[in-house]
């Protein structure tokens, strides 16, 4: 595999996270959590706009009558650029410790999230976890909220939906990537299996599916690269990057062929960062596949689904 990587924009994030593309901005928006923020980029132009986030922002997903669908730290809120953060649903009331962590909208227009034990000190240093407490919810356009796992897991990361219905999940602590059976309509997931476990590079952050139902995982905390795996957990790809800490990537441009990943600089020193100045940056790489487009939150045909 022959694959070209560039530094598409010096965002020097704390945790870069969520990517998401705009086909119709044709533009990318991800946030920075411990940076509070939410990024704007248009590629073509170089146009770049940043909003404030009241708290920690761990997520974000395209609504389909325009704006956006926002993870915070405790709370997901419907958001339109300059606007305010206007509470929607609050996945787990009854666990304080806990936090936010990954979300996408499903192909059914709901939005599911993820949780886990806060690792985030109020000033955004970080905090020592002692339990696996994630779990994985879906919030259908009426706010309802549905559990769909137990409380189990250590960092909740990756989402992925396949088009034969099975749903892709990873553990990053347990260094672990999971395959369900799914029916998206009713939040259904059955059958988890390992696919892969102990890669040996860093370990598994977000995702993102290509137009085949590979897997591209950004292997975090080291691992430098973004593996590429099928629904069997082999191997298909890897490709290297410059930055050690590689956390979410999307499939964008006009023919959705053009891989964007971002990336943290959290927990590293002065030393490191003055050495490898390109740590939180958003990367683009040529040559890995082509993608399919992000489903929108509340899309009009989802109540057929249920």
């Amino acid at each position: 595999m022959s694959v070209a990587v560039s530094l598409l924009f010096d965002a020097k994030d704390v945790v870069g996270e969520s990517i998401i593309w705009s086909g119709e901005e044709k533009a990318l928006y991800w946030v920075d959590i411990v940076g509070r923020r939410i990024h704007r980029l248009e590629p073509a132009n170089g146009r770049h706009d940043v909003w404030p986030t009241p708290d920690f922002v761990t997520s974000i997903g395209m609504r389909a009558n325009g704006g956006f669908i926002v993870g915070l730290r405790r709370s997901v809120c419907l958001w339109r650029p300059g606007g305010a953060f206007e509470e929607f649903a609050v996945p787990e009331p009854d666990l304080p410790d806990n936090r936010l962590n990954e979300g996408r909208v499903a192909p059914d227009g709901t939005f599911w999230v993820s949780t886990m034990q806060s690792n985030l000190h109020p000033d955004g240093s970080p905090k020592e976890m002692d339990r696996n407490a994630g779990a994985i919810y879906r919030i259908d356009p009426n706010s309802g909220v549905s559990q769909l796992t137990p409380n189990e897991y250590g960092i909740t990361n990756t989402m992925g939906w396949t088009r034969d219905g099975r749903f892709f999940f990873a553990d990053t602590l347990a260094n672990e990537i999971y395959l369900f059976d799914c029916a998206v309509a009713t939040g259904t997931l059955a059958n988890r299996r390992t696919i892969v476990a102990g890669f040996a590079r860093g370990f598994p952050d977000g995702s993102c599916l290509d137009a085949e139902d590979r897997l591209w995982n950004c292997r975090v905390a080291g691992g430098a690269a973004v593996a590429g795996f099928d629904v069997e957990g082999d191997l298909v790809g890897l490709v290297e990057l410059p930055a050690s800490w590689p956390t979410s990537c999307t499939f964008g441009g006009p023919d959705l062929s053009t891989l964007y990943v971002t990336s943290a600089r959290f927990t590293m020193s002065a030393a490191h960062l003055d050495a490898h100045p390109l740590e939180g940056g958003l990367f683009a790489v040529e040559g890995v596949g082509r993608g399919v487009a992000e489903s929108k939150f509340g899309a009009p045909d989802w109540k057929k689904t249920q």
